[in-house]
């Protein structure tokens, strides 16, 4: 982790400057963007672990810069808005953020989430494994981070491979949201949190299959 860099994207200099030096307390380098459009421009020149993104801002907003940046890339993007409606958090989680801080923000709780999806993004590329998992016409090639349906390569977040991973592994095995919710973020269950049911949302529009199914009342699972 001390050899990461993330990159904060807000129009507030005052946030900025706030998480670059929390951020250097903790041996994690800091890049700095006033807008989404400079903020696409430093992750194009610079190796970026992470981002934390602002929503309101000028030129262009999170949503949108967060729209571009998962068009090609698979790192943790943390929203920290000041939206705290929860049709907010839903849409910026099914653009494809991995988490959602409301401002105002408790800033060691927020070092505390990068630090989190930094040992997981590094997890999720550094872990060796010999392992293949086949789910129908679906495969886990745990060796190369990458799962495939006939063959054909499909673009996931860390956190919607571990989903999938989880489910998987277990084949046949119901599991609740907040099982899933603790296998894969490591952190205890908020009751009624969205997050995992809008991965699951955004998981099966990426592998337009009925492989996960719904228990209702009950939770998920992958037959079969």
């Amino acid at each position: 982790m001390n050899n990461s860099t993330v990159l904060i994207v807000d129009d507030d200099r005052d946030i900025r400057d706030l998480l670059t030096i929390m951020l250097r307390n903790q041996n994690i380098a800091s890049i700095t963007a006033n807008d989404g459009i400079e903020g696409l421009e430093k992750l194009n020149n610079n190796k970026i672990d992470l981002i934390i993104l602002d929503i309101m801002m000028p030129r262009m907003d999170g949503m949108m810069a967060c729209m571009k940046i998962r068009e090609n890339l698979d790192i943790p993007i943390i929203i920290l808005s000041a939206k705290i409606e929860d049709s907010d958090k839903i849409l910026g989680l099914t653009l494809g953020a991995d988490d959602y801080v409301s401002k105002p923000f408790n800033p060691m709780l927020l070092i505390a989430r990068v630090k989190a999806q930094l040992r997981h993004y590094n997890n999720f590329n550094n872990t060796p494994s010999s392992s293949i998992i086949i789910v129908q016409d679906l495969k886990i090639d745990l060796d190369r981070h990458e799962v495939s349906i006939n063959n054909k390569i499909i673009k996931l977040t860390p956190h919607e491979f571990d989903i999938l991973l989880l489910l998987c592994k277990n084949k046949n095995n119901v599991f609740s949201i907040e099982q899933i919710y603790e296998n894969v973020w490591n952190e205890p269950y908020i009751q009624f949190d969205r997050t995992v049911t809008v991965h699951i949302r955004r998981l099966r529009g990426k592998l337009q299959g009925d492989y996960i199914k719904t228990v209702w009342g009950v939770g998920y699972k992958v037959e079969d």
